[in-house]
This record gives structure tokens, C-alpha cells and sequence, in this order.
């Protein structure tokens, strides 16, 4: 991303208007009757790449004018090198790493007045850089990225948007080109790194580009078991040239190309045969499960051989700087060693109030952990991103969803509107095991560790808590959304209120009003088909579809109780899918005939219920082989 600004010689200008996202950013700028180089708030209009190069000449001052010159020289250097090695698809992005006054990422930080050595292309073409170009300081205000870097970032993220093109099925937004390029420069430099992203900006996909760049040596991700499933599908889908593999114990498919997915509870069970590999990269996801080092599973963690660590988190840090640490002993050991040396220097005169232990801390954490949050990359984002997640059934849930299945077989589908009312109720008790066993079977005394969607949704609240961001949740069941109500309240002390069809139009009223408010409840549970229109919750800027509806249009008219005017953030809308179900059927719909208007629930029951035995018991059936 770039930043445009204006300087008068003495004070930040307007920004430039009508173009980019406006944001305060923090610059080294001459103040002063000595002019020296000091941090100052300066507002800008951040733009893509892309953007910069349509802008016209005039309107541009020498900064500016000699990124764009740059970005062009970069970008000809990439389809002159594509045009004598062509791939298969045309590259696309611009360079960023979502700190938008230069495109930088975190890692060298030379003084303000050092001089790059022309002893390369970039080197050469950094000469050319004013010093307002690459203004950026470090945490301590004591330094500035320099200009040699803030080249060879941008060429080498110029140079990775093509590559990845032809090596991902998936289009990569510029701030994700970075952060596939951050992870491998990061890796190289200090073997390991950590990806703090905010959620829904696509830490997933970032690592699977960088798992893809890493194929001549055997790579393993752990996550948490409701995350297996996804992990699996989103390599295969986004990266088909590797192998994947989810394992749960035994023997170790550790070849070259083959990436290994498993989950914390089986890391600490069986974390041995792990260590009796050698691994070239290993991922560590929703990392802050490892925040304590002294469990059995950080222990394993630790003791798994690789050539590079990287964990993925969105909360480094969930309540204290020792979780910090934790995350920085695991990645990069060589930095991180001494758990007393880092409270010494950071963690007490942090906790004492000290501004400058912070600022040092920043620092020190600036080469290894890259977190942008939504606004930084706000550019580059649609008004909604749409992150549809894969949850894996427990094994209470294979179990109830066998039997569920295997009565219904028994008692027969019928034929007629006897068939239609049967296929109804076996889809409904196959749904509700999805969301939770205890539906069905009516043991509901606990409710934690029994169903993957639950866990999962869990993880997202438990985030988004942690950073203060409202969430509303989604589903179609009136005791889904009961037993939510009491699981947040259980988990969390949370008080979650639920709008649904039973109440009248004052407690409707009430609970919106409430949730509107500046100091309003974290978390609201509604009912798909009672929320699903005339509301407007844009409080929240996360949306969870807890359970599949079959009409798409439903659940993207409930999105929209959040990506409504005024909604100036940009909404995260995540779907829980259940892996090897029916839902999975229903997902495939969805993408199907997402186009289409009258895909009511019953003609979706309709549409099943017109199949004969063999085919519905097919769509119904667990998938095991997924």
C-alpha cells in the first residue's frame, strides 16, 4: 500500500481527496527549528498500488512520483520475465504488507541517516527515493526503514504476486502477497515467525502459499482438532500440486511435497512420532493454545524438529506479555530465550506503566510478528469477506448422526407428502446433531468438547472478545439458540441476549436497542428467519451462520443486518460447515444455485425428496473417506 500526504515545511496538509482510505499514520518528518527527523501524526489517503499508477502526473509531488516510477520499472521487470517463462495465468497484486505509508514489512531497520549501497538493481533505483518516500519509524522512534529495503520490498512483492498466481488456485489481495513474501524473508532470517493478522484476513491461505514455496521437504500443520477438516480442504483446494494428509496416530506420511495436518490433542498423545521426523516447516494454528509452555502440548511443540517455525494467532496476546513470550520462545528461540531476562526488560515495567518498555517491546517484536488489523488493509478489502469454515464431528456426533441415519433408514421415506414430512424430520435431527449431540439425544448436562462446530465458534467469540469486537450468531434453531445462550454464559460470563420469533414487538425492540448501544451486550444470538430482515445491528461487523439454510439469499439478507449504512468497518461473515454431512450437500447448493431466488427450505426438501432411496441415503450418509 502507499500513503499520500502533503507537508508544508512546518505541519502535516490536507490529504488528497476522493481517492484511498483515509488514516492517521506515523511519519519521520523535519520539525523543528533544527528540522531534525521526529515522529509525527500525519493523515493520508492510502491507495493499492494499482491505484497510484492511474492517478495523474500533476496531482502527484517527487515522493510519489518516484514510487510510481519505481512500481512501473517493477512491474515491466515481471512481464518481461513472464514474457520469456510464461505461466498459465496472468499476474496480479500490489505490493503490501498493510503498513500503508510505504508497503514495508517488518526486519531491517537502518538508522534514518544510512545510505544504501548501490550494488543492485534496487540499490540503484533507491538512490532515486526522497527520504519523505520511505519515512516509516521503528517502535523507539530512532530510526526509519530504509530506502535500499523499501525497493527490494516492493520488487520482490511485485515479483511473488506473479508466482503465486501460477502456483495457488486462489487470487491473493495485495496485503496476502505480502504476507506470503513477510513469512518467507522472516523464515530465512531468524527460522521462524509469527502471523498475527486479525481474523478474517486470511492467515489460512497466507500460509498455504508459503507451505507451497516449501514442497522439497515434508511440512506439518497442527491445529485444533475442529480445524483438521478445514486445514485439509483448503490445502487441497487452494494448493492441489501438495499432498495432504490428516493424521490422528500411527505411522507418519513424511515424504517431500506432503503436508501433514493434525490436532493439539494428538500432538500431546502422540507427539513422539512426530519428533522422530524431520520437518522443513511446521505451522502451529490458533496458536494461543500453546500460550502456557509448561503443558504437555507446548512441551511437544517445542520438541518437534523443523527447519522453520510459524505460529498463526489473531490474540498474541489473551491477557498477559508471558503469553507473548511463549509464541516468541517457540518461533525464533534464538531471539527469545530467557523467559526472566524478557519479564525483566518488558513484562514488570510494562505492568508498571512504562510507555518506553513498551515502545521497546514493539521494537523488539517488529522483525518476527506481523498483525495488521481491517482498517490497515481497508483498501484492499471488499465491503464483506465471506470465510467458510469446515468443522470436524466429534466422535459423540459420528455416532449420533450414524443412529439418526439408521433409524430413519429403518422407519422408510414413504412416497408422496409423507415422503417430503419424512425427509424433513431426518434432515432436521441430522442438522441439530451437526450443531450439537445433546439435541438429539437430549443430554445437554455438559456441553463443552462434544461438538466441533460449537468448539470453533467458541474460538471465534473467545477472539473477538479479546479485542472488543461485537459478534452476531446466527442459526435456525430455537434450542440451538437456547443452548448458545447458556454455553457463552457458561464459557464466557457472558450475557447473550436471543432474538427469535417468540417474542413480541417491544422485547424485539428492546433487544436491538440494546445491542445498538455504545456500551451493549458482546454477543447477540438470532434467529435466521425472525432476524433475517428490517434490522439494523451495524454494532457488529462479525457475522456467524452457526447451522446451513438452503436458500444463500436468506443467509446474505442476515448478513446484512450488519453491512447496512453506517456500517463503516468491513463485515466478516463465516459459515460453519460441518465436514462429511449433509451440510456439506447444502453448501454445494448453495454454490450451485446461489443465483437462483426461490430456493425456499421446502424446495429444497422437495428437491431431495424426488430422488430415490439409494441417491437421498448418499447425500445423507457421513462421507468418511473425507
Amino acid at each position: 500500500m502507499f500513503a499520500l500526504w502533503t507537508w508544508s515545511g512546518l505541519g502535516a496538509g490536507r490529504p488528497p481527496r476522493d481517492v484511498g482510505d483515509p488514516e492517521t499514520l506515523t511519519l519521520a518528518l523535519p520539525v523543528g527549528e533544527r528540522r531534525a527527523l521526529e515522529p509525527v501524526e500525519v493523515p493520508a489517503a492510502v491507495v493499492t498500488g494499482s491505484e497510484l499508477l492511474e492517478l495523474s502526473v500533476a496531482e502527484l509531488g517527487p515522493s510519489a512520483l518516484a514510487w510510481r516510477m519505481l512500481l512501473d520499472d517493477a512491474r515491466a521487470d515481471v512481464d518481461h520475465h513472464h514474457r520469456e517463462a510464461p505461466t498459465t495465468d496472468e499476474a496480479r497484486a500490489d505490493a503490501d504488507d498493510g503498513r500503508p505509508s510505504t508497503g514495508l514489512g517488518s526486519g531491517e531497520r537502518p538508522a534514518a541517516n544510512a545510505r544504501p549501497t548501490p550494488n543492485a538493481g534496487a540499490a540503484a533505483n533507491a538512490l532515486e527515493l526522497p527520504i519523505a518516500a520511505h519515512a516509516v519509524p521503528n517502535a523507539v522512534g530512532t530510526a526509519v526503514v530504509s530506502a535500499e529495503r523499501a525497493v527490494r520490498v516492493v520488487r520482490e512483492t511485485e515479483a511473488a504476486a506473479a508466482e503465486l498466481a501460477g502456483a495457488l488456485e486462489a487470487t491473493l489481495r495485495p496485503y496476502q502477497v505480502r504476507g506470503v513474501g513477510w513469512l518467507r524473508e522472516t523464515v530465512a532470517a531468524y527460522g521462524g515467525a509469527v502471523l498475527a493478522d486479525e481474523m478474517g484476513l486470511g492467515k489460512t491461505v497466507q500460509t498455504i502459499g508459503f507451505l507451497q514455496g516449501r514442497a522439497a521437504g515434508p511440512q506439518l500443520v497442527v491445529c485444533p482438532t475442529s480445524l483438521v477438516g478445514n486445514w485439509v480442504h483448503e490445502i487441497a483446494r487452494f494448493a492441489p500440486g501438495l499432498t495432504v494428509v490428516s493424521w490422528r496416530g500411527g505411522a507418519v506420511s513424511a515424504d517431500p511435497g506432503t503436508v501433514v495436518v493434525t490436532g493439539y490433542p494428538t500432538l500431546r498423545l502422540h507427539g513422539s512420532a512426530l519428533t522422530e521426523k524431520h520437518w522443513a516447516t511446521v505451522v502451529f494454528d490458533e496458536a494461543q493454545a500453546l500460550k502456557n509452555p509448561r503443558t504437555q502440548v507446548s512441551r511437544a511443540a517445542r520438541a518437534v524438529p523443523a527447519d522453520a517455525k510459524v505460529a498463526l494467532t489473531g490474540t498474541p496476546v489473551e491477557n498477559h506479555l508471558d503469553e507473548l513470550f511463549a509464541l516468541l520462545n517457540l518461533t525464533v528461540p534464538r531471539l527469545f530465550a530467557h523467559r526472566t531476562q524478557f519479564r525483566r526488560r518488558f513484562v514488570r515495567p510494562i505492568e508498571e506503566g512504562s510507555a518506553d518498555a513498551a515502545a521497546r517491546l514493539r521494537d523488539a517484536v517488529e522483525p518476527v510478528l506481523l498483525g495488521r488489523k481491517k482498517i490497515q488493509v481497508a483498501a484492499s478489502l471488499p465491503a464483506k469477506i465471506h470465510s467458510d469454515l469446515l468443522c470436524d464431528l466429534t466422535p459423540e456426533q459420528e455416532k449420533a448422526y450414524d443412529t439418526v441415519l439408521a433409524a430413519a433408514l429403518d422407519e422408510g421415506f414413504g412416497s408422496g407428502l409423507q415422503r417430503q414430512g419424512r425427509v424433513l424430520a431426518a434432515l432436521t435431527h441430522l442438522k441439530q446433531v451437526c450443531n450439537h449431540p445433546g439435541l438429539v439425544t437430549g443430554d445437554l448436562g455438559e456441553l463443552s468438547g462434544r461438538s466441533g462446530k460449537l468448539e470453533l465458534c467458541t474460538d471465534i467469540v473467545a477472539t473477538n472478545l479479546d479485542t472488543g469486537d461485537p459478534t452476531l450468531i446466527f442459526t435456525q434453531y430455537r434450542q440451538t439458540g437456547e443452548l448458545l445462550v447458556r454455553h457463552l454464559a457458561e464459557q464466557f460470563g457472558v450475557r447473550a441476549p436471543f432474538f427469535h420469533g417468540g417474542l413480541d414487538a417491544d422485547q424485539r425492540a428492546a433487544i436491538v436497542r440494546e445491542f445498538q448501544s455504545p456500551d451493549g451486550p458482546p454477543v447477540l444470538i438470532l434467529s435466521l428467519r425472525a432476524a433475517g430482515t428490517g434490522l439494523t445491528l451495524t454494532r457488529a461487523a462479525d457475522v456467524i451462520h452457526f447451522d446451513r439454510w438452503w436458500n444463500p439469499a436468506v443467509e446474505a439478507q442476515a448478513s446484512d443486518r450488519a453491512h447496512r449504512i453506517g456500517q463503516t468497518r468491513t463485515v466478516t461473515v463465516t459459515t460453519l460447515t460441518s465436514a462429511t454431512t449433509v451440510e456439506e450437500h447444502i453448501a454445494g447448493m448453495h454454490t450451485r444455485k446461489s443465483a437462483l431466488t426461490d430456493l425456499s427450505d421446502a424446495a429444497g426438501i422437495a428437491e431431495l425428496a424426488r430422488l430415490d432411496d439409494d441417491a437421498l441415503v448418499d447425500i445423507l450418509r457421513r462421507k468418511r473417506e473425507n
